[in-house]
């Protein structure tokens, strides 16, 4: 970190009253911690975006001195860890001492008469015994009190609700659900509220009709997500059982759930009827079952009401005030020509097929909020259609139209419906890739994420937003979540990889990239985004053989440009760039800048990142942690540049 990058919440000295020492070999691990310590409403200090020589910076020793508490986590490696003793040791002088132990081992001599906290066997939850040892320390550092709510009981089910501290100490807001840091980014074992909505089968007789039925079963578990005492696995992982291989055990297996809700749709003319089981992921048993058969008019009565009985059925019951129950069709509509209309265009949306689906789903969009203007869902959606368009195929002079037009729906959105996390996730986006403002668009996003519970698609675009701002506790407590609740998504493994790379965590971000590969080999960018991990590792031939593989020339073409330059072929390097420049134009600006700046070709590489702001380039959302732009770090204009986009 330099003196002008921007110390966030986490990190924050003026605000910080926790100091958090470790060994940098123990990171992946005490990032839960951490997480669990801010979740509870302290702010933290700890060394995430320092390099390792620069643990004494100023900023380090301003947060010792300010410290209330300082947590030290002792381990094989911290013993050995001068830093860490040095740390340790400023908190027990002072008194403030808290040690854990990461894997049973003893603190070293002189800190022996201190009680340690072991978390060897620690669950990494509000409800494990010695992370509430741990909270309750450090509360009394603050002379306040860790206020734990009863748990919530029926028929045997339970769930921690989130803890306040109390005192005088504010909570820290973000944290949605329960239970939101898990060590295991690829899943943990199933929690007895799990649920994963299968896509239900068409039997209409026609396969036009599917997207009436995908549709439904994503209203469906739209609808279940918003229970904050169910967790609810995303669209993408429950699409992979769409032909149903494997028994019903194997699946709830495989996707991690305890229940598996299933169901048929037949639509004739006026009326459908649904056909709708809900199973023991365990005992492959029945533990709900209904027909309903109504007319397409009572659909969205349908909705609600399968995703109530089905709660119900897991005795994690709906809100029934009149508010509970308003809250199902948040975002949602009461005509079914609107209805029919954004389905249509959510089905070509989600295809990415290319701009001419985009459009197309657009016009649906459109279609379904002429009817209802006050359909938000649709207006969220058309907004980040606008923003997709805007970002992969429109021209610089039509980009920043439409992208203000993409702010406007957003808020046209939240307005229509002010607890409906995906249009605050919208209007986040907007400002951030759209208006290339990182400050403006923190609150809409926390909006989001706030109210996200199992949205996955809030949560992943929450974290890359927390990811590229610097927050990468924040970043990682939400990415984390959505890989638990969609652990067949490659999107959430890409997310994962994109984050550490931003972190500078190189290694991590490869296995990342590597594990969205496996779950779908096909899919353009992730050979580009391990290929730029190895060029910061200083593997060039990895590096190569990578972009050989990348079919995003966005991607492909800077890595080639770049290593060209490194292996000494000057002509081959040029010409990659030519291509670049000829393929993309002025879309790719920023990408251009960043071969300039790893030629040394500092004054072109400057003079090109002004054009990629005059045009909008949403690239520079990459600016604040992008490696590639390091050798401009330093200058004057860098960090003026920083502070045009609201990063400081």
């Amino acid at each position: 970190m330099t003196e002008s990058d921007p110390i966030t919440d986490a990190t924050d000295t003026q605000k910080s009253t926790v100091f958090f020492s470790y060994s940098r070999e123990d990171q992946a691990r005490a990032i839960p911690i951490i997480g669990l310590i801010q979740d509870a409403g302290f702010a933290t200090w700890w060394d995430g975006m320092l390099e390792g020589g620069e643990r004494f910076s100023r900023s380090t020793e301003e947060a010792l001195d300010r410290a209330k508490a300082v947590v030290v986590l002792w381990s094989k490696t911290s013993v050995q860890s001068h830093w860490v003793h040095d740390e340790a040791t400023r908190g027990r002088d002072r008194s403030i001492l808290i040690p854990l132990s990461l894997d049973g081992t003893e603190p070293p001599l002189g800190f022996g008469q201190f009680q340690v906290i072991n978390l060897a066997q620690s669950k990494m939850d509000s409800s494990d015994t010695e992370i509430l040892r741990m909270l309750r320390a450090i509360a009394a550092s603050h002379r306040a009190v860790l206020n734990m709510p009863a748990p919530v009981a029926k028929n045997g089910f339970k769930i921690n609700r989130r803890w306040a501290i109390g005192g005088g100490l504010a909570v820290a807001a973000g944290a949605a659900g329960f239970a939101v840091w898990k060590t295991d980014v690829f899943g943990g074992p199933s929690t007895r509220n799990s649920v994963a909505v299968l896509p239900f089968d068409n039997l209409s007789g026609d396969p036009e009709q599917r997207y009436f039925s995908d549709g439904l079963a994503s209203e469906i578990r739209s609808n279940l997500s918003r229970n904050a005492l169910l967790e609810i696995v995303g669209q993408t992982s429950s699409n992979q059982f769409r032909d149903r291989k494997g028994n019903i055990q194997s699946i709830a297996q495989e996707l991690k759930v305890s229940y598996l809700l299933d169901g048929n749709v037949q639509r004739v003319g006026d009326k459908v009827k649904i056909a709708v089981e809900l199973t023991d992921g365990r005992s492959g048993t029945n533990k709900w079952s209904k027909i309903f058969e109504r007319q397409l008019s009572d659909i969205f009565a349908v909705q609600s009401e399968i995703a109530t009985a089905v709660a119900g059925a897991l005795s994690a019951a709906m809100d029934d005030s009149s508010a509970g129950k308003k809250a199902l069709q948040v975002g949602g509509t009461r005509s079914l020509t609107a209805f029919d209309a954004y389905l249509r265009g959510r089905e070509l949306f989600e295809s990415h097929i290319d701009e001419a689906s985009e459009r197309a789903a657009l016009a649906k969009l459109e279609q379904a909020i002429a009817i209802d203007p006050d359909y938000a869902a649709a207006r969220a959606l058309r907004s980040r259609t606008l923003a997709v368009i805007a970002n992969q195929y429109a021209t610089a002079v039509e980009r920043k139209a439409l992208y203000s037009e993409a702010v406007n729906e957003a808020q046209k959105a939240a307005k229509a419906a002010p607890n409906f996390a995906p249009a605050y996730a919208a209007l986040g986006y907007a400002l951030f890739y759209g208006r290339l403002d990182a400050a403006a668009a923190r609150k809409p996003y926390e909006q989001a994420y706030a109210l996200a519970k199992s949205d996955v698609d809030v949560l992943s675009r929450y974290a890359v937003y927390c990811a590229r701002t610097g927050r990468f506790v924040a970043a990682e407590t939400a990415i984390n979540r959505a890989a638990i609740l969609d652990p067949l998504n490659s999107t959430m493994f890409k997310s994962a990889g994109n984050i550490k790379y931003a972190a500078k965590a190189y290694q991590e971000a490869i296995n990342f990239g590597r594990k969205a590969l496996a779950l779908n080999p096909q899919r353009s960018t992730l050979h580009g985004d391990i290929g730029n991990a190895y060029l910061m590792l200083g593997d060039v031939d990895k590096a190569q053989a990578e972009f050989a593989l990348e079919t995003n020339s966005l991607l492909a073409l800077p890595g080639n440009a770049i290593i060209a330059q490194k292996k000494g072929d000057l002509d081959k390097a040029k010409a990659a760039l030519s291509a670049l420049i000829s393929e993309h134009g002025d879309n790719a600006l920023y990408q251009q800048a960043q071969i300039l700046a790893q030629w040394g070709q500092k004054e072109d590489a400057f003079a090109t990142l002004q054009k990629a702001y005059d045009a909008g380039d949403s690239g520079l959302v990459y600016l604040l942690n992008d490696p590639f732009l390091d050798p401009l770090r330093e200058d004057a204009r860098y960090k003026a540049l920083l502070g045009q986009l609201k990063f400081v």
